[in-house]
């Protein structure tokens, strides 16, 4: 029972080898599709793992939580290396959302209570910074009516405000200290150290490469030679636009900034998920 239970959950997360839905759904998807299936459907996965699978299957999910480890590390570092080779821009996003997704699954199976702290931090935070990134993309679609990182390039010299916010939100999604991921992550680092150091190390390296292909992106995007197509339309995000992105930026940031008044909501329902 437990099997079909975790394949179904599995789909929605996406985890390794079901996965290939997402990056296709994103990229065929409108913006505001995106950002409602970054910022909420993508939960709903996990939201059944920790509603549905651990109070219901508490001893078969501790005799499956190797292969499930095992699928998780195996989804974080292809979908990492896969982001690298990316050259559409919601597609970054889409196959790096694949691999926090799965590191939050890590924190689930942690049997640990920071474990569970940070999975659901990470969950909140995901929903902020990625639902932030896929708007950025769909503002730059907006302008220049094409996704292909090849056409980018030195949008610091037209569009400053735009690039700023693009910096926090790719900072956000490395996992910067004083943002929502970085606690998220944290916490599931060190549940999952507590279940087995081998696996945290080896999650640890999604960390690393989602720094590369975070950085890689912006640098792409915002710096370096200007493209010639980018003197056709020049102008700075809007007041629209401003308003639509601010709001997951805060949030992101001040859920970072004061992580200790969800922790504490979070406590008093997740002690009873910790298997003695």
């Amino acid at each position: 029972m437990i099997v079909f239970f975790f394949a179904s959950f599995s789909v929605k997360i996406p985890m390794l080898p079901v996965h290939i839905w997402l990056p296709e759904a994103h990229v065929e998807a409108p913006t505001s599709g995106s950002v409602i299936l970054a910022g909420i459907l993508l939960k709903m996965g996990t939201y059944g793992i920790i509603r549905y699978m651990l109070p219901l299957f508490e001893e078969a999910t501790f005799y499956f939580k190797p292969l499930i480890f095992t699928l998780c590390i195996l989804s974080i570092i292809y979908s990492s290396l896969t982001t690298i080779r990316q050259i559409d821009l919601k597609k970054i996003i889409a196959y790096s959302s694949v691999a926090h997704m799965n590191f939050a699954v890590l924190g689930l199976f942690s049997n640990s209570i920071q474990g569970l702290d940070g999975a659901l931090f990470f969950m909140l935070g995901h929903g902020f910074v990625s639902s932030g990134l896929f708007i950025c993309i769909g503002i730059l679609y907006d302008r220049y009516h094409t996704r292909n990182i090849l056409y980018y390039g030195g949008l610091v010299q037209t569009m400053p405000i735009f690039s700023t916010i693009f910096l926090l939100f790719t900072l956000a999604n490395i996992g910067l200290p004083g943002t929502s991921n970085f606690i998220g992550e944290f916490l599931v680092l060190i549940g999952i150290w507590q279940a087995n150091n081998n696996i945290a190390f080896i999650g640890s390296i999604g960390m690393i490469l989602g720094a590369v292909y975070s950085i890689w992106l912006y640098n792409r995007v915002v710096f370096g030679q200007l493209r010639f197509f980018a003197f056709q339309e020049f102008y700075d995000i809007n007041r629209r636009e401003f308003f639509a992105i601010f709001p997951l930026l805060v949030m992101a940031l001040l859920t970072g900034l004061y992580s200790t008044m969800l922790i504490d909501s979070f406590n008093l329902s997740l002690n009873n998920y910790i298997s003695n």
